[in-house]
């Protein structure tokens, strides 16, 4: 059986792995067509200066989710105790 989980329930590395998955395909796709270009991305991507970019956005990513999880609490906790009065 799958369930699919609504963009509320994700994990937090759900939502990061995305874009790993994206590059991912573009890479396969670029490697059958030519190699040389795929060898190139490929070093690219795994230079310093683009690794300290994606740790970069990784952990910005991170804090943004963190927030975002917590004003959906905090909507959830108004609604309950505002608008249905629990």
């Amino acid at each position: 059986e799958v369930q699919s989980k609504s963009m509320f329930e994700r994990d937090r590395r759900d939502l990061l792995a995305i874009p790993e998955a994206i590059a991912s395909y573009v890479y396969e796709a670029v490697n059958k067509v030519s190699p040389k270009v795929s060898q190139f991305l490929s070093d690219t991507v795994q230079s310093p200066t683009v690794t300290a970019a994606k740790q970069r956005i990784a952990k910005e990513a991170t804090k943004v989710s963190i927030m975002f999880e917590q004003l959906i609490e905090k909507i959830k906790t108004l609604w309950y105790t505002r608008v249905l009065g629990y």
